[in-house]
């Protein structure tokens, strides 16, 4: 292959399983440093590119091999985002996905990087049979507490899939059983095991933290764009300083404000 390094490092770049088995062939007696080092580098590319491809077949066969163990195929993933913070709703994901097209980066939120997040996101929405996302207010979560908050959170979310149209089999739940529903199945770090509730998670968290951001704006000096509302120093110290918003749940911030329940 009379080509020069540059531009075999392009085509080995480009390169899909089948090109690069014809490029390596033709490369094979090749002994120019560079070559050997891109082709190399392309040979890691793809095997990250195959286990990639594996595990995300394995979110969506994972949680279709549960909803056929209680004999059906629809599945609704939920899951929660805000669970901690000091600020700011609590938010439930829900969504219903298709068997077809796999969503490429699909992954527990926490696990994808902050800049792909949102364009993962839309995707979810774009392709999905329905979804949602259902938010428990600060005052409300002080009211009733974090577990009740949830179980309103994620029936309102059941509910709303299920007003947009779509008849759910199965319900799949990260963490542990809430009883929400006799469809409930829970499934421990079930947001990096199962696509359903891994969308769950990506559509709550970009919603929440586009939230977040719009209440900097609003309620400016506390940080929200940055920390989401979780207890970060800059936030603690600006509760300290400013007192409480209504964003606050009065019941997580009794330590910075010497405030009591009772």
């Amino acid at each position: 292959m009379d080509l020069t390094v540059p531009e075999i490092r392009r085509k080995l770049q480009e390169a899909d399983e089948a090109q690069f088995a014809v490029l390596e062939r033709s490369l094979v007696a090749d002994t120019r440093k560079g070559v050997r080092s891109a082709v190399e580098v392309a040979r890691r590319r793809l095997e990250a590119e195959r286990a990639e491809a594996v595990r995300l077949r394995g979110l969506y066969e994972y949680q279709q091999a549960l909803a056929a163990e209680r004999g059906g195929t629809v599945v609704l993933g939920l899951d929660e985002v805000g669970r901690g913070p000091l600020a700011g709703p609590l938010a439930v994901g829900g969504v219903v996905l298709p068997a077809e097209p796999l969503i490429a980066g699909l992954n527990d939120s926490k696990q994808v990087k902050p800049e792909d997040r949102t364009a993962i996101a839309a995707q979810v929405r774009e392709l999905a049979l329905a979804w949602t996302v259902q938010y428990i207010e600060p005052a409300e979560i002080d009211r009733q507490g974090m577990t009740a908050s949830l179980r309103q959170a994620f029936r309102a979310a059941i509910a709303e899939v299920e007003r947009q149209g779509v008849a759910v089999d199965v319900v799949l739940l990260d963490g542990n059983p809430l009883h929400l529903d006799e469809r409930e199945i829970n499934v421990v770090k079930g947001d990096g095991k199962c696509a359903a509730i891994a969308a769950a998670s990506l559509v709550a968290k970009v919603a929440r933290d586009e939230l977040m951001e719009a209440y900097d704006r609003e309620f400016p000096g506390y940080g929200f764009a940055s920390n989401k509302g979780y207890g970060s120093a800059d936030h603690t110290e600006a509760i300290k300083r400013l007192g409480l918003t209504p964003l606050h749940r009065r019941s997580f911030c009794t330590a910075f404000t010497q405030e009591t329940l009772f």
